[in-house]
């Protein structure tokens, strides 16, 4: 039997956390502050995105190849802290196009780390509760960090600085890493698509695993349904995911904008989103009993209605979000998105684990990964242009609607798997 991993490393996950949060938040910010309006900061999280979908790729071929830990989470820390620190000294917004790739290439590579060492820590039957534990650290990491940027920036106007304290939030997740063992290990990434309890840990956390290298006949499931005709299901619940993270990303990419547009300050967007991570962490105790009472396909669909109406809610009141007022929609509008994305989450996590053909794991999985990260690159690519042409009331109404479309495919979905048989 191998050795189990000691649980000391949990703790990298903390500050690591409010350094990828507080970067998130306040790359926006400052692009703004620098000048720049929703053109440039879509660019730069399509770019980001992008280079997260593909340091996935790498960093798990990588832990593949060499069974390494240690020396990955050491690499992923110290770009980062070169990146913040990089960011922290430049006024350029073409030097931030630079950094951005650079950033989510690296940032990426702890991920899959974490997963396999919070296998490798306790048996099996205990996997649920330590993915649990990680998810709660991970999202109090997120809350310290708009703790942080709420109380900054509102003593302070240059957002430089606040690069400064995720460099050192970096770099205390750096030296944390340092308890993880470097021995080697024979568990490997595709283990977590055999666990249920991994892939909901990675769906939720909008993380990508390519357990394989795709190639065009990975994708004959959505292919054919472009043809006429619905070789399995599953097709259309990669159409429905791509449809999901495409009308959400357009909505997430244009939100940080949005308020500083309508007169909000710094201090308040972050107050706004630390308000919204409460909601999260709260409904992380809550989805799995409300999926557990109204069951999987129903919970999926149910979970459209907040976040549908958390889009649309800025894109009709944005002629009244004024003042006081503004903050209030705002609050709501953010929570019930984290309502429905949490609920939804983790009932479509067990959907698609269950549709997955055994011995057929990495390509399911690899295919799902494929799709998001086009519907969140895509979702970041056009919300610049598409709020430059028509505005922001339009952008939202067109984010809603992409959500609807998705929600009728899931619909279709859940109808045909019951009439068919899957082969």
């Amino acid at each position: 039997m191998r050795p189990l991993q000691s649980q000391k490393w949990m703790w990298y996950i903390l500050p690591g956390q409010i350094t990828n949060q507080g970067l998130s938040i306040v790359i926006p910010l400052y692009v703004i502050f620098l000048g720049g309006d929703i053109g440039e900061v879509a660019i730069i999280s399509a770019l980001q995105n992008a280079a997260v979908a593909i340091g996935s790729i790498f960093w798990g071929r990588i832990i593949d190849r060499f069974h390494t830990r240690r020396h990955i989470l050491l690499i992923s820390f110290f770009v980062v802290f070169l990146c913040s620190l990089g960011m922290c000294f430049t006024r350029s917004i073409v030097v931030l196009y630079c950094i951005s790739p650079i950033l989510g290439f690296f940032i990426v590579g702890r991920n899959p780390v974490t997963q396999l060492l919070v296998m490798e820590s306790v048996q099996k039957n205990l996997w649920s509760w330590l993915f649990a534990r990680t998810s709660v650290i991970s999202t109090l990491g997120m809350l310290f960090a708009m703790a942080i940027g709420t109380v900054y920036s509102s003593l302070y106007f240059d957002l430089r600085p606040y690069f400064l304290i995720c460099a050192t939030s970096s770099g205390i997740a750096m030296a944390l890493s340092m308890m993880v063992k470097g021995g080697r290990f024979h568990l490997e990434r595709s283990s977590v698509a055999h666990s249920i309890h991994g892939l909901r840990y990675t769906l939720n956390h909008h993380h990508f695993i390519f357990p394989k290298i795709l190639e065009l006949y990975d994708f004959k499931h959505i292919i054919t349904i472009f043809r006429g005709k619905i070789s399995n299901e599953i097709g259309v619940f990669y159409i429905a995911i791509f449809c999901f993270n495409l009308g959400s990303n357009m909505y997430s990419t244009a939100w940080s904008p949005f308020l500083i547009s309508r007169h909000f300050s710094n201090s308040g967007v972050f107050l706004n989103y630390m308000v919204q991570t409460a909601v999260m962490l709260a409904v992380f105790f809550i989805a799995p009993k409300i999926i557990s009472k109204m069951g999987e396909e129903r919970s999926t669909l149910v979970a459209f209605v907040p976040r549908v109406l958390a889009v649309a809610i800025p894109g009709v009141a944005i002629s009244i979000m004024m003042g006081s007022f503004s903050a209030i929609l705002a609050i709501i509008s953010s929570c019930l998105l984290v309502v429905g994305f949490s609920i939804f989450n983790t009932a479509s996590s067990v959907i698609f684990f269950k549709s997955i053909p055994q011995g057929f794991e990495g390509k399911y999985l690899g295919v799902n990964s494929a799709v998001t990260g086009i519907g969140v690159f895509a979702g970041a690519l056009v919300t610049g242009e598409f709020t430059k042409a028509f505005g922001y009331s339009v952008l939202f109404f067109s984010s809603a609607t992409v959500l609807v479309i998705s929600l009728v495919l899931f619909v279709a979905y859940f109808r045909h798997r019951l009439s068919h048989k899957t082969v």
